[in-house]
Parts: C-alpha cells; sequence; structure tokens
C-alpha cells in the first residue's frame, strides 16, 4: 500500500488551486494525511537603475503581503471542519518554484496537489506554468487539477 501522510496543496488562491484543494482535501481524508497549504509571495524585480518602485519600502510590502496571503490561507480550511490528519498553512516570499520545492524537502511530502490553468502551448511560451516546472522538477508525484472543478464532491 502507498503511504502519503503529507499532502502539499500550493495556492495562488485562484479557481484551479481550489480545485486542487478540493482534491488534496478527498485524498487527506480518505488516506488520513496531514494537509499543507503554502502560497507563494513573488519577490519583485527591481531594476537596478533606480525606478519609482526602488524607493517603495520594499521589506514592509513582502511583509504586509505574507500576513495577507495567511489571513486568506486561514479563511480556506473552516476551523469548525479540520482535516482529521491535520492542517498546516504557511506564506513564504521567494521564487515560486524553488519555495514549492524547498517545503517539499523541509515537510518530507509525499504528494503535491496542484492546479493548474491551461492555458495552453501559447500561454504557456508566453507565461510559462509553476505547475509545469513542479512537475518537472519534483521529487515526488504531482497531481495537477486543470481549470475549475471546485465542484467536486467528496464520497
Amino acid at each position: 500500500m502507498i503511504a502519503i501522510r503529507q499532502i502539499l496543496v500550493p495556492t495562488d488562491f485562484s479557481d484551479p488551486a481550489a480545485a486542487a484543494l478540493t482534491y488534496a482535501r478527498t485524498l487527506a481524508e480518505e488516506f488520513g494525511s496531514h494537509l499543507h497549504l503554502l502560497h507563494i509571495v513573488p519577490e519583485p524585480y527591481v531594476y537596478p537603475w533606480g525606478t519609482e518602485i526602488s524607493t517603495l519600502p520594499l521589506v514592509d510590502l513582502l511583509t504586509q503581503s505574507e500576513a495577507l496571503a495567511n489571513t486568506r490561507l486561514a479563511e480556506l480550511i473552516p476551523t469548525d471542519n479540520p482535516p482529521k490528519g491535520g492542517l498546516t498553512t504557511s506564506a513564504e516570499v521567494g521564487t515560486p518554484v524553488d519555495r514549492i520545492l524547498d517545503y517539499v524537502e523541509r515537510a518530507k511530502i509525499d504528494l503535491i496537489v496542484i492546479g493548474t490553468h491551461g492555458r495552453g502551448p501559447v500561454g504557456h511560451l508566453l507565461l510559462g506554468s509553476v505547475a509545469e516546472r513542479v512537475v518537472r522538477r519534483s521529487p515526488v508525484p504531482v497531481l495537477t487539477v486543470k481549470g475549475n472543478q471546485t465542484e467536486l464532491v467528496s464520497t
């Protein structure tokens, strides 16, 4: 039997991420797994030659963004209905793919469940895909959930 003790759901608070959470929650209940919700606050790129953004208190901005993300993460799972295996929420600052993979190692994650926007080949060329890069680089299995599938019902 496959042991899935730790499930990670990286979220950007989009519909595909909500669909991934629905899948992950169902799997966590089925396997008695601990559920991890992770949001990455991307570090802004500041041009070295200076712009108006370079005068903003960047550390304060990132701290506020991280605090807001933690609040939104807490709202995703009702406190009166937590997963049986437990729940951890975390917001971190950094490059999304790198931070997700770092978290996998630190928390000894067994499965990643991640939403994908399904933009198609042109969208991938122009925008890239966090989900695609996680699939390519992950040391653990990754379940991708495409589009808006939040109407799923767990049985």
